[in-house]
């Protein structure tokens, strides 16, 4: 895809900070190594069939685990897991094994949820769009836990927020 404007990247980031997402951790399991990030580049796309989409950066080791296993799991994190953020965020080695000493399962794909979030998607990828130094993997939900209750990570202006009653 080939850029149409002189956008400057750095006025876009500080543009992007109005933006508050909830925070997610994607991870992928594929011939025994398994990995994962915080991602909040994520939606649902459609009920019927279930689809979501998630955009990853291509050079990270938890894409080429999506790319080589074509399922992930998604966990949503709660209000008090602003620590496993920060962990799958990269401020431990993208070499490190994230996932060491953390409580998690697995439901139809064999990806890794890790225990404790508000819900959890299990998904199958459908497609990928190669975008710039990211792929979204649009992806089926082949199975989904979590109802709605409990109160989430927040993010918004590069720090985390919490929601008011």
């Amino acid at each position: 895809m080939k850029p149409t404007t002189t956008l400057d990247p750095e006025q876009l980031r500080r543009s992007m900070r109005a933006w508050t997402s909830g925070v997610t951790i994607v991870t992928a399991s594929h011939s025994g190594e398994q990995h994962g990030m915080t991602v909040s580049s994520f939606t649902s796309i459609a009920l019927e069939p279930p689809l979501i989409i998630v955009s990853l950066q291509t050079d990270s080791r938890t894409h080429e685990l999506v790319s080589q296993s074509n399922a992930f799991a998604i966990t949503i994190l709660s209000k008090d897991q602003q620590e496993l953020s920060d962990r799958f965020a990269g401020r431990a080695s993208d070499a490190e094994d994230r996932l060491a000493g953390i409580a998690t399962e697995a439901l139809v794909t064999g990806a890794p949820f890790i225990k404790g979030g508000l819900a959890y998607l299990d998904c199958r990828v459908s497609q990928t769009i190669e975008v710039g130094t990211n792929t979204l993997f649009l992806a089926e939900v082949v199975a989904a836990r979590g109802n709605g209750e409990g109160k989430p990570l927040v993010y918004h202006d590069r720090r985390y927020q919490k929601l008011n009653e």
